[in-house]
């Protein structure tokens, strides 16, 4: 019988991962568990992928606020700070802001409008156009963006971000002002000392603030780059993609993941003589349509994965090939000739017209929004997503 079925994706559901747990172990008992509960094979170039969140709390990657504010400490003193760029996110910054304002005395807060850097807005676009504000060249302060806008929501959280951020900072001892521009280079006409918060853009931002007389610039992912008083660390990202764990305590980036996949890969192909690919993914790399919400506020959708996972896809349009090269043949005749095709497309097919329309993104970023999305970030239990057929095709 013709196979009609492609690819198939598998929410797995495990343990409840705990400081210290063998996730390599965890991971491949579940994997083979799967198998023969759901009635599968594991197959050459299956693919799972691991949420990184469950990793780092396998590594009890995790820091105190008084950690985040004994290294800002030792980074700024007593200088007054631009905290600049922020995401506008409880999980994802709240803490972070507690143990930097701990660590100073004053902050001059400086937020990106009419959104932050992933897509969570302050204020509507359309507001701005009304009230003749350009967000490119003009810079506000607080009392200025109220009178202009006054009070307005997060539609998802239901916070004034702008009230929330000014209070967590002034209840860890710090004084606070806020303004708001685009420009990078406005923070210096109030401070020569500054931290950038963004995540994607903090090359640029540190670039430019070293190039225009900023004295002492840090980043988000230069922070907790190392332990602190024996804390959770991350060598390559430091705060960059922490979540708020408890009240007084964040979970970082999962650390040195690569021998953690390549594990699992040995592992599994110990046990059933197939090679499986294995990713830990972080947020999909996509927007949302209705709130404009970019969801990566990860550094990186993976921080690890084995070989087989590199590059992008090189993929031909069946529709384009099926009203073009073919488009004088039905049925059988065109699903041979377009088969045909497929089986000797070129290594490389950037540029050509068969494949426009594609998705030219990493192989990596599409796996991981397909993994963040079937696994969501609620109480669904499958940290584990278990892919087959990704990398079939129309003749397989």
């Amino acid at each position: 019988m013709e196979r009609v079925v492609g690819t198939v994706v598998r929410g797995l559901r495990g343990p409840i991962i705990n400081n210290g747990d063998n996730i390599e172990e965890i991971v491949v008992n579940t994997v083979l568990q799967a198998a023969k509960k759901g009635n599968f094979s594991i197959e050459n170039r299956d693919i799972v992928t691991i949420t990184e969140s469950i990793v780092a709390r396998a590594q009890g990657n995790y820091a105190t606020i008084d950690d985040i504010a004994t290294d800002v400490n030792a980074k700024f003193g007593d200088e007054t700070v631009g905290v600049i760029f922020p995401i506008l996110s409880r999980n994802r910054f709240s803490n972070c802001l507690r143990g930097i304002a701990k660590g100073v005395k004053r902050i001059v807060l400086m937020l990106s409008y009419p959104s932050d850097e992933v897509g969570n807005h302050l204020v509507d676009i359309e507001e701005l156009d009304a009230k003749g504000v350009n967000p490119w060249t003009d810079v506000l302060t607080e009392s200025e963006f109220r009178s202009h806008f006054g009070y307005i929501t997060h539609p998802f959280t239901g916070v004034d971000y702008i009230e929330y951020y000014k209070e967590l900072i002034e209840a860890e001892g710090a004084s606070c002002e806020v303004i708001f521009s685009n420009n990078a280079k406005t923070i210096l006409d109030y401070t020569k000392y500054v931290l950038t918060c963004d995540i994607h853009t903090r090359t640029r931002t540190k670039r430019i603030l070293k190039n225009n007389g900023a004295e002492i610039v840090y980043g988000l992912d230069d922070l907790l780059k190392e332990s602190v008083n024996g804390s959770g660390f991350n060598e390559a990202y430091g705060l960059l993609g922490s979540n708020k764990a408890t009240e007084e305590s964040v979970k970082l980036f999962p650390n040195n993941c690569q021998p953690i996949v390549d594990g699992i890969q040995a592992k599994v192909k110990e046990l059933t003589g197939k090679t499986i690919e294995v990713m830990i993914y972080g947020d999909g790399a996509f927007k949302d349509p209705v709130g404009q919400i970019w969801e990566l506020a990860d550094p990186v959708v993976s921080p690890a994965y084995t070989v087989g996972l590199d590059g992008t896809p090189n993929e031909v349009k069946l529709k384009y090939l099926a009203d073009n090269n073919f488009s004088h043949l039905r049925g059988e005749e065109l699903k041979q000739a377009i088969s045909k095709y497929i089986e000797n497309k070129n290594d490389d097919l950037v540029g050509a017209m068969e494949a426009q329309g594609t998705t030219p993104r990493r192989l990596t970023d599409l796996i991981g929004s397909l993994s963040d999305l079937t696994s969501g970030s609620g109480d669904k239990g499958t940290p584990f997503i278990y892919i087959q057929g990704y990398f079939d095709n129309y003749t397989k």
